[in-house]
């Protein structure tokens, strides 16, 4: 597994009411966070690759609908995916050095706690293109949504 990522299982409770889940607890975290961020993703939409300079790290989370979460070790070349959501519940923590993305595998509304707040004067958003050579066979599309940022940036 890629250095310092952590796939962190999420204990479901059910019942009639619906569910409840625990889904981050600083003390079990190499770093503690400092922002929440949720998204709703279309079915098709792939956001990233991202990293981050100065090692913003991330841990995600879909809160509905099903994710293919994409991580790339850009040293080694190294490359980590799994499928996360309702059929999976788990999140996965990511050091901020590696190229990290998802796809909405279907529609999605996706959690991702940072350990650094944005700062749009200055952010530490870098782009690895969607398509390169070493996580291009990994997502289940060939023709993604993206965002005029990410599509700039492909190959």
């Amino acid at each position: 597994m890629i250095e310092g990522l952590q796939r962190i299982p999420l204990k479901v409770h059910e019942d009639e009411r619906g569910w409840f889940c625990e889904l981050r607890k600083d003390s079990v975290l190499p770093v503690r966070m400092t922002q929440t961020n949720v998204s709703f993703s279309r079915a098709g939409v792939i956001r990233g690759l991202h990293f981050h300079e100065r090692g913003q790290d991330d841990l995600f989370a879909c809160l509905q609908g099903m994710a293919r979460v994409v991580v790339l070790d850009r040293a080694s070349g190294e490359t980590y995916t799994e499928d996360i959501g309702e059929d999976n519940r788990v999140a996965l923590y990511i050091p901020g050095g590696h190229g990290h993305g998802f796809e909405a595998l279907t529609d999605i509304l996706f959690c991702y706690h940072v350990t650094a707040e944005y700062d749009p004067a200055n952010p530490d958003e870098q782009t690895i293109p969607w398509n390169d050579p070493r996580v291009v066979g990994l997502w289940s599309t060939s023709t993604p949504t993206l965002s005029a940022r990410d599509a700039a940036v492909a190959s």
